[in-house]
Formats: C-alpha cells, sequence, structure tokens
C-alpha cells in the first residue's frame, strides 16, 4: 500500500460511529486514534493496520488540557513530516437520563464539561496543525469536524445534563467556523439525530421499520464527503437521519 501523505485524528473512538470514521480516514491518512482506554481504540487500530492501513492510539481525556496537548505531541513525534489533514471531535458525552431534582451539580459539570470543554479543548490542539497544514497541499482542505446530536438543536425532558454542553458545542463550532473558514481550515458540525445501530442497540427498535438505525459506515461515508469539499462550497452544518425519523 502507497505510503499516506498526511494524518487524520479522531476522539472518541469506539465501537460503533468512532470505529467506522477511523476506518474510512484510513483509506487515505495515518489515522490517530483517541479515546480514554486502550480498550476503546485497540481493536480498531489492529484492524486497520492487518488490513495495510496506519493506525496509531493514544489514551487522552478530552477534559484534561495536559492529557489531549500529550497526545498531539506524541502524534508529531510519529508523524513528524506529515500535515494534519483532518481532525474530528467524536465525543459521544456523559448522558444522565433522571428527572431534573435527582441530578446533582456534579452531573451536569460532567455532561457540560465532555461536550463542551472537551470540544474547546481539542480544537485549541488541532487548529495550529491544521493551519499549517492550509499552505502544505493536503489531497483535501483541513478539517475540524465536531459530532453533535439532536440534543445540540432541542433540549426535552430528562437531557438537562446532555443538552447544554451540545448546544455549547455546536456553538463553538459555529464561531471556530468563522474565525477559522477564511483561513482555510473547514469547520463543520454534525447533527446525529437517531438511534445509531451497534452491538449495544442490536436488541432495540425490534419492530421498527427495516433501516431504521443509522448505519455508522454510513455516518462515516458522509464526514468522508464533507471532508472532500472544496472550499468554493463548504458546509458547516448537516444533519444524519433515518428516512423514519421524526424531526
Amino acid at each position: 500500500m502507497a505510503a499516506k501523505q498526511a494524518v487524520a485524528v479522531i476522539a472518541g473512538v469506539g465501537p460503533g460511529t468512532g470505529a467506522a470514521i477511523a476506518k474510512k480516514f484510513a483509506s487515505l491518512y495515518d489515522v490517530v486514534l483517541l479515546a480514554r482506554t486502550p480498550a476503546s481504540y485497540e481493536s480498531t487500530a489492529k484492524e486497520i493496520n492487518d488490513a495495510g492501513g496506519s493506525a496509531i492510539g493514544f489514551s487522552a481525556d478530552v477534559q484534561d488540557e495536559a492529557s489531549v496537548k500529550n497526545a498531539f505531541e506524541e502524534m508529531t513525534k510519529k508523524f513528524p513530516e506529515k500535515p494534519l489533514a483532518a481532525a474530528i471531535f467524536n465525543v459521544g458525552g456523559a448522558f444522565y437520563r433522571k428527572p431534573f431534582l435527582e441530578l446533582d451539580s456534579q452531573m451536569f459539570k460532567t455532561g457540560f464539561e465532555t461536550s463542551a470543554l472537551g470540544a474547546f479543548i481539542f480544537a485549541q490542539a488541532a487548529i495550529p496543525h491544521l493551519l499549517k497544514a492550509v499552505d502544505q497541499s493536503p489531497a483535501h482542505p483541513p478539517s475540524l469536524f465536531f459530532t453533535g446530536a439532536t440534543a445540540a438543536l432541542k433540549g426535552g425532558p430528562q437531557m438537562e445534563c446532555f443538552s447544554p454542553g451540545k448546544f455549547a458545542q455546536r456553538s463553538l463550532s459555529q464561531s471556530l467556523a468563522k474565525e477559522f473558514g477564511p483561513a482555510g481550515i473547514h469547520v463543520s458540525h454534525l447533527v446525529v439525530d437517531g438511534l445509531i445501530d451497534t452491538k449495544k442497540t442490536k436488541g432495540w427498535m425490534k419492530d421498527a421499520p427495516e433501516d431504521s438505525k443509522i448505519s455508522p459506515d454510513a455516518i462515516a461515508e458522509t464526514y468522508w464527503a464533507l471532508h472532500q469539499q472544496p472550499r468554493t462550497t463548504w458546509t458547516w452544518e448537516i444533519d444524519i437521519r433515518p428516512y423514519v425519523e421524526k424531526w
């Protein structure tokens, strides 16, 4: 397989969407996989490497600035001459589905910081590398993508620890798009609106019509198509949902 000319980093790699995105981007790039524990990314890294691609994983907590900074430093050591073509924040966020009066402030803080502060820390670490890549001619414009959710657009009952962080993440991504788009970085927010088809959800929605869940591989194809957009036609926000999903 031909040597890769650039690197993609994905934060939040586990079974499902993160793994699918990593495998898709590995078709063109070396991929760096970030997750809190090695168990989350090891199988994906092995699958990519066994297929002839190039993947390496690092443990990183997106709420910890030093942890994320260290991961990017290790990435630079591993691929010192290669530009960063894509940085993808795919961290789902802490989810406590309880009545509001049963929540505590620590739950709210954890939920908010995972989605909002984590996105901020990841973006600050990635953007200097993406700015350098603008003039290093990767195959496609350098991209910074954020995985959002229905909760980024509307709140709901028992979503008080999840939705505020996703709202803030969406706002952050919009601000970054307006600041760094003119500098050559494609910033985009992707609203994943629906139940993702994973091992965890296999037994859910048994009576639903076929294709009622979102395929992780199809999500990855959408990210890839977005990454390939020329800068004359960039999309800031796109929503992804099954054909039967109400919205």
